[in-house]
């Protein structure tokens, strides 16, 4: 961290230990356990150890404490994250032991789950996703969300890849993103609001971050991002099936999930294990991609199957969802990405924007249908 960092983090230190915001209950936010305080270029993430049973009383002083927070000199942007991962300090009162209860009744006085919510001005989330890395996925996330825009969707693109931030090279962008009060402004390029932490910091920097670090900076993508109205906000998601994606699952309200794979066996074993999760947590799955599906020789015209050829299709048809297309290996389309100019955009008439153009008009029916 730089010495204006240092100092900030200090003062942030400094006001959670006194902070007298009380909740319904008369409990202050200064009872939880401080876990970590991260600062960088003045955007500030906080993450305090509550009891589970807790949270939700706390989420007003929480709040008063991260208005208080973003309020402090050179901060840009504050986000208080409460986690279960350890139980608090220093407890209010002691209870007396309850007689054992029947597992029915201990399950029915556990809090309900909360509940998803809409983005305000957004029509509707959809997240793109994969089982494993290596298939492809933010090179579709980026074509699909450019394509949709050119059917005149508004759109937004969301990059939830904290880890490995690649957004920002595909749209040739790497401004930062504007701040308004507590808002984040999203830069807009090839006719998308985007935005990705890859806008806000180094190209080159690792994100040593924890687990709640990272939920912390995927809820401040979503909640204080001014996305202003979209049509469909498109999240590229990260490899896996982990804690980003329940996150997103539990936080706002998801139309639908795309699923990309590229033909070959071992890629399709997660591609499933995708599906499987989003019917979990109640999320429709509007389909699956096969990328890299064919590669045809530039010179001769010869088809190489280098992935196989047709696995997704054939998975997709056996867990009863829809098969969306097929995009070839094709120079073009990773050239286009490298450079920053999404292949949708800069060739419209080829056959790899062909092909994006395709599927984003079966997906935006799909979307139409969902109003």
């Amino acid at each position: 961290m730089s010495q204006s960092d240092d100092t900030i983090a200090l003062a942030v230190r400094r006001l959670l230990a006194g902070f007298q915001a009380e909740d319904a209950a008369g409990e202050t936010l200064g009872s939880a356990t401080l876990e970590g305080v991260l600062v960088r270029d003045g955007l500030v993430q906080v993450t305090l150890g509550v009891d589970r049973a807790r949270a939700d009383a706390l989420e007003p002083a929480r709040r008063a404490a991260e208005g208080a927070i973003a309020r402090l000199p050179g901060v840009a942007n504050a986000t208080i994250v409460l986690t279960a991962h350890r139980a608090s300090a220093a407890p209010v009162a002691t209870p007396q032991p309850a007689p054992p209860q029947p597992a029915s009744h201990q399950a029915a006085a556990r809090p309900p789950a909360p509940k998803p919510m809409p983005i305000p001005g957004v029509a509707h989330v959809m997240a793109v996703a994969s089982g494993k890395g290596g298939v492809g996925k933010s090179t579709v996330s980026v074509n699909l969300a450019v394509a949709l825009a050119r059917l005149g969707l508004r759109v937004g693109l969301m990059d939830a890849d904290i880890y490995g931030p690649s957004l920002p090279r595909m749209l040739g962008e790497h401004r930062r993103p504007e701040v308004r009060g507590d808002r984040m402004i999203p830069v807009e390029a090839w006719g998308l609001r985007a935005m990705s932490m890859g806008l806000l910091v180094e190209e080159d920097s690792a994100m040593i971050w924890r687990g709640p670090m990272i939920m912390g900076a995927v809820q401040q993508f979503l909640g204080q991002v001014n996305w202003g109205e979209l049509d469909v906000l498109v999240v590229d998601l990260p490899p896996g099936t982990g804690d980003i994606q329940l996150t997103l699952s539990q936080r706002v309200q998801v139309s639908g999930a795309v699923i990309v794979s590229t033909p070959q066996d071992i890629a399709l074993i997660d591609a499933r294990r995708a599906v499987r999760m989003f019917e979990k947590v109640e999320i429709p799955v509007f389909g699956v991609i096969e990328n890299m599906s064919v590669f045809c020789c530039p010179n001769c015209g010869h088809r190489s199957e280098i992935f196989g050829h047709g696995g997704a299709r054939a998975e997709a048809q056996r867990l009863g969802h829809v098969f969306l297309g097929e995009i070839p290996l094709l120079l073009d389309v990773r050239s286009t990405s490298d450079a920053g100019t999404p292949i949708v955009a800069a060739a419209p008439m080829s056959e790899g924007a062909r092909a994006f153009m395709a599927i984003a008009e079966t997906l935006a029916k799909q979307l139409k249908k969902k109003h």
